[in-house]
C-alpha cells in the first residue's frame, strides 16, 4: 500500500489543576469588550495556547480539547465551527497540550487545559461560564474534565469522543489487527507491537492492508475480512457511500473493505507507535480472549456468519486458529499509566452531553454505550445525554449539529433540567436539512473483558 492514502487520512481525522506560570503574547489595544481579540501564548511547560474572543461576548468560554494529531494549539473543531461560535458570541481558547511529550499527550492535556483558563482569564478577564468542550482524542480529555467536581467547569460538550479510554482502544484494535494478520498473512509474523520507530509501525501497516487488498479477492478472504472487521467495531458504512441494507452482508463487508483499504490501518497503527512512547510500552492485550464470545457480543455477527457460508469456510474452524494464536501480552507499567492517564472511569461532576456519528471508523460510535454503562454503573447517568448524526466518517459533524448539542447543553444548564436531545428536538434547533440527527442507538462495544473503570 502506498502512504499517501494513509496521510490523507491521517490529515482528514485530525480535523483527533493548579495554575502554571506563563508567558502571554503581547497584548492587542481594542478590548474584548469592543473589538474581537485574537491572543496566543505559551505556558510553562512549553504548551501553547490560542483565544478568541467576539466583539460582543456574551461571557460563556468554550474551552476546547484537540484531538490525536500534532501538538498545535486549536480553539475549535474546525474554522466553519468556529466562526458559528463566535458569531454567537462565544469565546473560544485551547491548548497544543505538551510539545515535548507524544502526539498521544494524555499525561498532560488536562493539566494543560487548566492553564489555558489561567491564561485566559489573566488576559482577557474571567469568564461568567466556562464550557469545555473535546473532539476525538480531547473528547476524552473533556470526559476527565467533565468528571471533577471542581467547580470551574460547568458542563461538557464531546463530540466523536474517545469514551471508552485507550484501554479498551488498544484491546479491541490489536484484537481485530491480529484476526487479520493471522487468518490473512499467517507466514509473513506482521509486528502488531513494540514498533522500534515511526517507520516500522507504517511498514507494518502497509504489510497489514496489503494483506487485506489481496483477500478482498475471494470469498474466503472477504468473510475473514468481516470477521476482523467486527472485532474492530468497524462500521459497514463508508465516508462517500449509501449505507448498505440490513440484509446485504456483501455489501456490508465491501464498505467496511473500503475503510481498510483506503488508510485505516496506517492511522490506527501509526497511533500505537504513538501510545507506545507515551505509555512506556504497550497496554494491549489478547491474553485469554475468548473469540466465539467476543464475536457473539458484535452487531456485525450475522454478516459474518452469512459469509462465512457463502463462502464454504467454518467459522468454529477460524476462531479456533486464533485461539492458538500467540497472545499479546499488556505491559503492566504501561498498562497503569493507561488506565491513570487516558480513561475516563465513569464519574460526572457536571453536565456532560455526546455527540457522535453512527459510522466512525476511528472511534465507534459503540463507544458511547461502554461510557454510558459505566456512568449508569456509578449513579451519574442523570449528568450524561447522548445524540448522534446519521453519517459515516469520524467527527464529520455539521456546525449546525454542533450549535444544536451546545444550545442543548446550555438550556440544561441554565434551567437544572435537560430538554429534549432526541433527534426531533435537536434538528428543530437549526434550520432544516442542515442536521441528521437519529435516534437510532448503536450497539455494545466488542472488546476483550478487563478491568476498565478506577
Amino acid at each position: 500500500m502506498r502512504t499517501r492514502p494513509v496521510r490523507r487520512l491521517a490529515r482528514h481525522l485530525a480535523i483527533g489543576c493548579a495554575a502554571l506560570a506563563l508567558t502571554i503574547a503581547p497584548a492587542v489595544t481594542a478590548p474584548a469588550a469592543t473589538a474581537g481579540v485574537h491572543r496566543t501564548g505559551t505556558l510553562a511547560d512549553g504548551a501553547t495556547w490560542v483565544a478568541d474572543v467576539p466583539a460582543h461576548w456574551n461571557g460563556t468560554l468554550l474551552l476546547f480539547a484537540h484531538g490525536y494529531g500534532p501538538a498545535r494549539a486549536q480553539d475549535a473543531p474546525d474554522p466553519a465551527t468556529g466562526a458559528a461560535l463566535l458569531a454567537e458570541g462565544y469565546a473560544l481558547a485551547g491548548s497544543s497540550y505538551d510539545p515535548h511529550g507524544s502526539q498521544w499527550a494524555l499525561g498532560s492535556a488536562v493539566r494543560d487545559q487548566f492553564a489555558t483558563l489561567d491564561a485566559f482569564t489573566a488576559d482577557l478577564g474571567r469568564p461568567r461560564r466556562t464550557l469545555s468542550v473535546g473532539q476525538s482524542m480531547g473528547g476524552l480529555v473533556n470526559a476527565r474534565i467533565a468528571a471533577r467536581p471542581h467547580g470551574r467547569i460547568a458542563g461538557a460538550l464531546g463530540l466523536c469522543g474517545l469514551v471508552a479510554g485507550g484501554l479498551d482502544l488498544n484491546d479491541y484494535q490489536l484484537a481485530g489487527e491480529t484476526a487479520l494478520a493471522a487468518l490473512l498473512a499467517p507466514d509473513e509474523r506482521i509486528p502488531l507491537t513494540g514498533y522500534p520507530d515511526a517507520a516500522a509501525a507504517t511498514a507494518a501497516a502497509n504489510s497489514l492492508t496489503a494483506a487485506v487488498v489481496s483477500a478482498q479477492r475471494t470469498p474466503q478472504g472477504r468473510a475473514r475480512i468481516a470477521l476482523a472487521s467486527a472485532y474492530l467495531n468497524l462500521p459497514p458504512w463508508a465516508a462517500g457511500q449509501d449505507p448498505p441494507g440490513a440484509g446485504d452482508p456483501a455489501g456490508q463487508e465491501a464498505q467496511q473493505y473500503r475503510w481498510l483499504a483506503s488508510g485505516q490501518l496506517g492511522f490506527i497503527m501509526s497511533a500505537r507507535y504513538a501510545v507506545e512512547q507515551a505509555a512506556g510500552g504497550d497496554s494491549g492485550s489478547t491474553e485469554g480472549v475468548n473469540w466465539a464470545a467476543l464475536l457473539a457480543r458484535s452487531s456485525r455477527r450475522g454478516e459474518v456468519r452469512a459469509l462465512y457460508r457463502a463462502a464454504g469456510l467454518d467459522l468454529d474452524t477460524d476462531l479456533g486458529a486464533l485461539s492458538r494464536t500467540p497472545a499479546h501480552r499488556a505491559d503492566p507499567a504501561a498498562t497503569r499509566w493507561t488506565a491513570r492517564t487516558s480513561t475516563a472511569g465513569g464519574r460526572l461532576g457536571v453536565p456532560l452531553l455526546d455527540l457522535h456519528t453512527t459510522a466512525d471508523p476511528l472511534v465507534p460510535a459503540e463507544q458511547e454505550t461502554a461510557f454510558a454503562a459505566r456512568v449508569r454503573a456509578h449513579g451519574d447517568d442523570r449528568l450524561l445525554r447522548q445524540a448522534f448524526a446519521a453519517r459515516p466518517g469520524h467527527c464529520a459533524f455539521t456546525p449546525q449539529e454542533i450549535l444544536a448539542a451546545l444550545h442543548a447543553l446550555v438550556r440544561r444548564l441554565d434551567t437544572g433540567h435537560w430538554p429534549g436531545t432526541g433527534a426531533a428536538a435537536l434538528a428543530a434547533d437549526q434550520p432544516a436539512g442542515t442536521t441528521a440527527f437519529t435516534d437510532r442507538r448503536p450497539g455494545r462495544l466488542v472488546t476483550p473483558d478487563r478491568r476498565r473503570t478506577r
